[in-house]
């Protein structure tokens, strides 16, 4: 697979056309380069090539995105296309499609056929995007990888041995290999920007409430902690669709209605950016430390203004905060459903739901408390800076089908979420926060930077993404599938 322009036609190579960014897409079809029949039959060839390699699809919608490419198609002809017009999205197993099965990872739901679109999927196809294909998750997103009984293990495209992360890993995976330039993720504790960081693509997680995730599994997991969001090889991709997938919506209790992406506030000039390698605490593996290193050199060197403004947090956060509230957030989420539906589950899954029961609703209400106190340092911080840069994730991607590392650079750490120190305090206090391609180890992995903002700020995020785009050009490298 490669990069093609938009001089790319009907007969270009398979895989051309579904490697095109969205906004080249956008312009093919309104110069009449080619049209979305010609680029939805190259997606599901792509599709179909990389689930071979990968394992990334739970369920395929062929039938229906090749009959709304027909009627996207019509729409150019007639000058009626919408800001998405014929862009092929894939949507993460946790998001309803009406009509197609919602396993959610499953086995208990394996027959679950959702009735309804998602807020984000209707929104997506009113703008013309065409859903393609639902990618795979772990159960119920539980955990920072794609495996589940129902899917089986989801690999990383630029080395199959490795995993691509998650629990969005199949969106990640997709986007990553060629396979369509948009996905539909979520994230509870990471699960878009870890298997974004692992992959070498952007992921957003926006800010907590502004893009909805209703109708949907009921109760949800991660309840207070998720965020639907956009995974893309692009950055103007990425804005292009959360600009389509954010607004309120009544159904959802977090949604927030009081403003739209793009709005800026704030002081003019530079943009004043800290830098966090470890909150304080964290171990690092030595090849992430480094790619961050460089990158954060290469940005600050650029238009931005370094500021000195530290930010450290307690090393207990993950017992005494996040392990409280998401592990019994994620009990409660499997409803009425008993232990016998549970058999055929990951033992891990199975683990942490048996560790979210033992939680008192005396421990959940301190965690929120003790949350709270969490989201008053980073109201503070931000009165200082603009925008604070981490690593993604502490390691690059390990070993397929297993469920992490829980020992980095010497020093161990919990193998379920302590590899990933950077990502679920985002999400304890609703920050959004990106994922930035930033380089390799030195075995060819990729490495992701972290992006975070305060609330509301997405176009900071995207203003210093851009510029890292600029300066470390990621769209070009397209992993050789296996």
């Amino acid at each position: 697979m490669k990069t093609v322009s938009t001089k790319a036609g009907a007969g270009s190579a398979p895989g051309d056309l579904a490697r095109l960014s969205a906004t080249d897409m956008l312009e093919g079809y309104r110069r009449g380069v080619f049209d979305p029949v010609d680029v939805i039959d190259d997606t599901i060839s792509a599709l179909e090539a990389v689930d071979s390699s990968c394992n990334i699809m739970v369920a395929d919608l062929f039938d229906t995105a090749r009959s709304a490419a027909e009627k996207s198609a019509r729409a150019y002809r007639t000058g009626e296309a919408g800001p998405m017009e014929g862009v092929p999205v894939s949507i993460k197993d946790l998001v309803f499609v009406a009509g197609a099965p919602a396993k959610g990872g499953a086995p208990s739901l394996a027959g679950h056929v959702a009735g309804v679109d998602a807020h984000v999927v209707s929104k997506l196809k009113n703008a013309g995007a065409i859903p393609t294909c639902k990618t795979t998750t772990c159960e119920s997103g539980y955990k920072l990888t794609a495996d589940s009984p129902v899917s089986g293990i989801t690999r990383n495209p630029w080395n199959p041995e490795r995993t691509s992360g998650g629990s969005s890993g199949g969106a990640a995976a997709g986007v990553a290999a060629g396979a369509g330039p948009v996905a539909i993720g979520t994230d509870g504790v990471g699960s878009i920007r870890v298997p974004s960081s692992f992959c070498g693509v952007f992921g957003l997680k926006p800010t907590y409430g502004l893009v909805s995730r209703a109708p949907g599994f009921f109760p949800p997991s991660w309840g207070t902690l998720a965020h639907t969001g956009p995974i893309a090889r692009t950055v103007a991709d990425a804005e292009l669709t959360l600009k389509t997938i954010a607004g309120y919506d009544v159904r959802d209790a977090a949604s927030l209605d009081c403003w739209a992406p793009g709005r800026e506030t704030g002081g003019s000039g530079p943009l004043r950016v800290a830098v966090s390698p470890d909150f304080g605490y964290a171990a690092v593996d030595p090849a992430v430390a480094a790619a961050f290193k460089a990158a954060v050199d290469k940005l600050l060197a650029a238009d931005f203004r370094a500021d000195d403004t530290v930010l450290e947090l307690d090393p207990d956060i993950l017992a005494r905060v996040l392990k409280p509230i998401a592990l019994t957030e994620q009990a409660a989420s499997i409803g009425d459903r008993t232990d016998a539906d549970f058999t055929d589950s990951d033992e891990d899954f199975r683990d942490v739901i048996e560790a979210g029961r033992q939680y008192s609703g005396v421990d959940y209400m301190a965690a929120m408390h003790r949350r709270s106190k969490l989201r008053g340092q980073f109201v503070e911080f931000f009165k200082s800076a603009d925008i604070l840069l981490t690593p993604t994730v502490a390691v690059p991607a390990f070993r397929a089908g297993t469920l992490g590392v829980s020992e980095i650079d010497g020093r161990p750490v919990d193998g379920h979420l302590g590899w990933s120190p950077f990502t679920w305090p985002i999400n304890l206090v609703g920050l959004p926060a990106a994922s930035v391609p930033c380089g390799y180890t030195p075995d060819g992995l990729p490495v992701g930077l972290q992006v975070i903002a305060s609330w509301g700020q997405e176009a900071r995020i995207f203003q210093v993404a851009r510029a890292l785009e600029r300066l470390l050009p990621w769209e070009a490298s397209c992993p050789v599938l296996r």
